[in-house]
Parts: C-alpha cells; structure tokens; sequence
C-alpha cells in the first residue's frame, strides 16, 4: 500500500509540475507580444530586448519557486504517508500512566 501511496504523490506532484511549466511558456507567450511589437522599432529595440531578458528571467523565477513548493510539499506529503503505513507497536501511542504523588 505505501508504494501506492507514493506513486500516488509523484503522480500528483508530476502532473503539478507539468501544469507549471505549460502555465509558464503560455505566460511567456502572452508577455513576449507586445515586447515582439516593440523590437521592430528601432528606436526602442534595445530597451525592449533588456526587457524582454528581465521579463523572461522573472517569469522563469517565479514558476521555478512553484516547482520548488511542489517537490517540497510532494516530499512532506510522501513522508507523511509513510509514517502512515507504518504499523504501531503495542503501547505506542497509547497514554502513558501518570506517577502517583504521595
């Protein structure tokens, strides 16, 4: 059951990672447009293509930190798991009896 549980979670956090990166190229898709219009003039060529360089690094960034979150959480979430599956020895867990005071 635990390598259920564990393929579960690198299937989960497979697929996030997937979404991220998609997420991320349609991103930089979008942003690239108007900077794409504005290295045709040449007077702001140059600016546009310093822009464009900041803008891909930023964007690069941010998803990289959300990947980052995700292997994160998909590590926390499989060791959670596995502690989980581990069966409890007798007594454990289980309240221990207090000392009486005379």
């Amino acid at each position: 059951m635990t390598s259920e549980k564990k393929t579960l979670s690198s299937l989960i956090q497979d697929e996030i990672d997937k979404g991220a990166t998609t997420v991320e190229e349609i991103h930089k898709a979008i942003a690239d447009l108007p900077l794409k219009i504005l290295e045709q003039i040449e007077l702001v060529k140059g600016p546009a293509k310093v822009v464009q360089r900041v803008q891909d690094h930023t964007i690069g960034a941010i998803y990289d930190l959300i990947r980052y979150i995700n292997e994160q959480v998909g590590t926390f979430a499989s060791e959670q798991l596995a502690k989980a599956a581990k069966p409890k020895h007798a007594g454990e867990g289980a309240a221990k009896p207090h000392a009486h005071r005379t």
